[in-house]
């Protein structure tokens, strides 16, 4: 029509040169997806792939083996040690409450020897319990534990001081005081004691489980990348006609080597902390459990005397104990069975022997007693002859800690060679899978430049 206005539509404004046009996600996706249905498209996309799942394996496998580095660091440095001060705190503790018995069997002022002998288990028991609660955060049980030892440990040596003052000026009430002592003990710290170390116990077993887990995950992606190399290279030889890429005979080869590096060095490993629980730390517990039995014995025979007569529980106790310790099913004959060390096998057939000397000595001593030998059978009991209950356990228990003392050296050798095993494994994890990561690259990169 006559007079009308004719608009055109503005054209878009180019791009500036040297300028890229950003693209949406979708027309990204779109992009891609159109590169990708041509060769060197689809080669690119399994080199990114690749080159992916390579450093996500290698940055699994680095932190997997890190993890169980640590774990193993922890078992020697901390975790044992803790499980020894528990023990340690139950050993002080009824050795404490047994001497302070022998020491009032003496009557008036007691012996130097087992007067300093007491406040040396008291101050130990003091030292350990303060190691062994350094590590009961969140953990309500072990802070349950660790607070009523705090409260019934000083209630306890305050009735010993004060059954120590009245026996030295000759009064009866001093035994009421000690049995009151030695019950509080017996019935409130030693079981809180006990429980401590159990839960320790439980620790150290739940790491040394965790230090021997296979790892599936680091597998499962192990097997993935190889299947994905040896997957591509099938690939480029059905495109090419070329047998070997170079690059990715290279990164396969990398692979390879870590895994094979890391099964030998985890077989090794796992072996290395079977062994130390096996022959460490388990030897250990049932050697705990036979010295528990043992000192609980020391602690029933000198408080049956401490008692003169009216303490009969004490000795039935002791006769409910001894079965434990003594015959061919006793904790010690299990623990003699587990050793596999000629010196610890040694150390444990001695304790049999002197655990028999001792039951000897201790059956005279209630022969002694029943007849109203009564000073007859505390020299038995707390005497320096050769063949006294005295003399007897402090061999028998001298033998248990050196047992002790070579089971716990075992956990340390046996778990530090699985620590060694696995030295320097998680730093070449990383350079193999840099080594993988370039190969990929470099093997599909030569590729891609012939269709240039």
């Amino acid at each position: 029509m006559e007079g009308a206005v004719t608009t055109v539509a503005p054209r878009p404004t180019p791009p500036a040169p040297g300028t890229r046009r950003v693209l949406g996600p979708v027309s990204a996706v779109r992009q891609v997806t159109r590169s990708a249905g041509t060769t060197p498209g689809r080669l690119s996309v399994i080199a990114v792939g690749l080159v992916l799942l390579a450093v996500l394996t290698g940055l699994v496998g680095a932190i997997t083996l890190q993890n169980k580095q640590t774990t193993i660091d922890n078992l020697i440095e901390h975790r044992e040690p803790l499980a020894a001060a528990a023990q340690q705190l139950y050993r002080s503790l009824s050795d404490a409450d047994a001497t302070a018995a022998s020491a009032f069997l003496s009557g008036g002022v007691e012996p130097d020897a087992l007067r300093q002998r007491y406040e040396i288990d008291i101050a130990q028991a003091g030292a350990a319990l303060s190691k062994a609660s350094s590590d009961v955060g969140g953990d309500p049980e072990a802070e349950a534990q660790v607070r009523v030892l705090n409260q019934q440990l000083p209630v306890y040596t305050a009735l010993v001081e004060t059954a120590r003052t009245n026996n030295r000026q000759g009064f009866p009430a001093g035994a009421a005081y000690l049995r009151e002592a030695s019950g509080l003990m017996r019935m409130t710290i030693l079981p809180a004691a006990q429980d401590l170390y159990l839960i320790d116990f439980q620790r150290l077993g739940s790491e040394q489980a965790d230090a021997r887990s296979f790892p599936w995950v680091l597998t499962a992606l192990v097997v993935v990348l190889l299947a994905a190399l040896i997957g591509t290279q099938m690939y480029l030889t059905r495109k090419t006609n070329r047998l070997i890429n170079i690059g990715l005979l290279v990164a396969t080869v990398a692979v390879v080597l870590g895994l094979a590096w890391s099964t030998v060095a985890l077989l090794v490993e796992s072996a290395g902390v079977a062994d130390g629980q096996r022959n460490g730390s388990e030897q250990v517990e049932t050697l705990v459990r036979a010295r528990i039995v043992t000192l609980k014995l020391r602690a029933d025979e000198t408080l049956t005397l401490v008692a003169r007569g009216d303490g009969p529980e004490h000795e039935e106790d002791f006769k409910k104990l001894r079965e434990q310790v003594s015959g061919p099913n006793s904790l010690l004959r299990q623990a003699k069975n587990l050793s596999t060390s000629g010196p610890m096998a040694a150390e444990i057939q001695a304790a049999i022997d002197n655990t028999d000397a001792y039951l000897k000595a201790h059956d005279r001593i209630r022969e002694q007693d029943d007849a109203g030998q009564y000073e007859a059978a505390v020299k038995i009991a707390t005497g320096a002859e050769p063949d006294s209950a005295a003399t007897a356990f402090a061999e028998l228990d001298g033998n248990l800690l050196e047992a002790l003392r070579l089971g716990r050296q075992e956990f340390v050798d046996q778990t530090d060679g699985a620590r060694r095993a696995l030295a320097g494994l998680a730093p070449g994890i990383v350079v193999l899978t840099l080594i993988a990561a370039a190969g990929i690259t470099v093997g599909i990169a030569a590729r891609l430049r012939e269709y240039r």
